[in-house]
């Protein structure tokens, strides 16, 4: 063969290649298009180099914000749901109260509390079931399933006036359906459990999925001699279907999760946030950890708890800490998100509820040390003109971002970022020209943490 002609066989080798890896590289692509990223799984990462690291954060405690001291109320208060709708804060919890040798002195109810800011909360005097002789109290059911009566904000279209408010509540016999128009006067669905296959003694909940179009539950049971969480989903909240026991990451050992705590994330709402609280049966002694899942069913569970026993106050008692259902951002409080969790059961003072605060998108952190290292993406198939990033650059740090096409060529170089931002637009040295396709990204980053990203 001539030179020539070998010269053109392999150019057009080359030619052929760059075309099979273009189609592989879009082909393994993942569609963020231009919804809200975190690194809160490993679903995004291809490697990871150097000093770096997946970092698991705690939010920091702030004030108590409730205190179960009505009579009816007590110090094995719990359970508690809290949610916004719209300018309301809501919650929902048991009042009970037991004594020096943990025996219940009354029967379990279920009462309503709610806040202009999600700290302040009044206990409304509602006058519907009496108490000692008066109504003058925030009870609002009274009847079966007031051990673990967990309700939410129905945000389904399709559901009428009559069942804004939905409920799941019971007991060995399974889980019973409740409605509401108001969020106060409550009735039964149907007098049958619409969910049989579990344990229950837990705080078991249901909610509406936007994305799906579906209900979707999570209640307790027990399976591999501990207690676990399994799921279903339906169509209209009676009829469950789809049952499934959750699965793990490889290598999550095999432990008590009391309840489960999971939600959508209301900022990107294609991930499930959960934290379930691990139960040690010995000391009988509660912990809040974190999971999240992009299917509803197998989540990346952490294994170091996000409110340890040691944080204040009063957690390191029996069943002294669990984690509250619901999150948001507060009032005035943007770049923040409220989480509650309780402290101070079984104790001869009253419960109470306490405020904790994560950065926003701060579940967990894309972390390098001193050293430095690089975090490389897997290609992304994106819809946007900007790169937006929530980062900190500590002192002595940088962060800087490349953008890798399908050849493998570095068509974009950020400038140094510097500083601390939650939806900070990426300025270019080298202009990738954003628009749409599937690009990788390359985090070269020292004394510095990423924790989200979007393109807008």
């Amino acid at each position: 063969m001539s030179g020539c002609r070998f010269l053109r066989y392999f150019a057009a080798a080359l030619f052929l290649a760059s075309i099979s890896n273009a189609s592989v590289f879009s082909a393994e692509a993942i569609n963020v298009g231009d919804r809200l990223e975190l690194f809160a799984d490993d679903y995004l990462i291809d490697t990871m180099s150097g000093d770096v690291r997946q970092q698991l954060l705690k939010p920091e405690p702030q004030e108590v914000v409730f205190v179960t001291d009505e009579a009816w109320e007590g110090n094995t208060s719990g359970y508690y749901t809290v949610f916004r709708d719209g300018d309301i804060y809501r919650m929902i919890y048991r009042g009970w109260q037991h004594d020096e040798q943990k025996k219940a002195a009354h029967k379990e109810v279920t009462c309503y509390a709610e806040s202009k800011d999600g700290i302040h909360w009044t206990k409304l005097k509602l006058g519907l079931f009496e108490w000692d002789g008066s109504k003058e109290n925030n009870i609002v059911w009274r009847g079966p399933g007031t051990h673990n009566f967990t309700a939410f904000h129905d945000t389904n279209p399709a559901a009428p006036p009559e069942s804004r408010y939905k409920a799941l509540g019971g007991g060995r016999g399974g889980l019973l359906p409740f409605q509401s128009s108001d969020c106060k006067h409550w009735e039964l669905i149907g007098e049958k459990p619409v969910i049989t296959n579990g344990a229950f003694d837990s705080q078991n909940l249901a909610f509406w999925d936007e994305d799906r179009e579906e209900y979707r539950a999570y209640w307790r049971y027990f399976g591999n001699g501990v207690r676990a969480i399994r799921t279903a989903t339906s169509k209209d909240f009676i009829h469950w279907e789809n049952e499934a026991d959750l699965s793990y990451n490889e290598g999550t050992p095999n432990e008590h999760l009391y309840t489960n705590a999971i939600q959508k994330y209301f900022r990107a709402p294609h991930l499930f946030i959960g934290f379930p609280t691990r139960y040690d049966a010995k000391s009988q002694q509660v912990e809040p950890i974190l999971m999240t899942s992009r299917d509803g069913q197998t989540f990346h569970r952490y294994d170091d708890p996000v409110i340890p026993r040691t944080a204040p106050k009063d957690r390191n008692h029996n069943r002294s800490n669990y984690m509250a259902w619901g999150m948001f951002q507060l009032p005035g409080k943007s770049k923040e998100i409220s989480v509650y969790a309780t402290e101070n059961y079984y104790e001869p003072t009253p419960g109470r509820v306490r405020r904790f605060v994560y950065r926003v998108d701060g579940f967990v952190a894309l972390r390098a040390g001193a050293n430095g290292g690089k975090v490389a993406t897997k290609p992304l198939k994106y819809k946007g003109q900007r790169l937006l990033i929530n980062y900190i650059v500590r002192p002595g740090g940088n962060l800087r971002i490349e953008a890798i096409n399908e050849a493998g060529t570095v068509i974009g170089k950020s400038k140094p970022l510097r500083g601390d931002a939650i939806d900070q637009p990426v300025e270019w040295e080298k202009d990738p020209g954003l628009s749409e396709g599937v690009v990788r990204l390359h985090f070269i980053l020292k004394n510095a943490d990423v924790f989200s990203i979007r393109f807008d």
